[in-house]
């Protein structure tokens, strides 16, 4: 079994703390992230408009909000994964 490494191409925020995603083998999906806002380095993400700026770090090939806040892009793999047999 190959290790492939989990990479990040895009993303966008919206209002619901719900962010898209875009890997880039092309799997694409919705990740539900209400229940991490106000927890805490996730307390941040109380302001909607810091939550929104959102972005790709190119160097770590994962979501961040400014330098010290990223998510691990493995979880947010599976959870898309595991939304799509959900509704599958």
């Amino acid at each position: 079994m190959e290790f492939r490494r989990a990479k990040i191409v895009a993303c966008e925020p919206h209002d619901d703390y719900k962010l898209w995603i875009r890997f880039d083998d092309d799997l694409d999906g919705e990740v539900d992230l209400k229940r991490l806002v106000g927890k805490g380095v996730f307390s941040a993400w109380l302001s909607l408009e810091f939550f929104k700026k959102v972005h790709v770090d190119k160097r770590t090939d994962t979501v961040c909000w400014g330098e010290d806040l990223d998510l691990d892009p493995y979880v947010l793999r599976d959870q898309i994964l595991e939304n799509k047999k959900i509704k599958r």
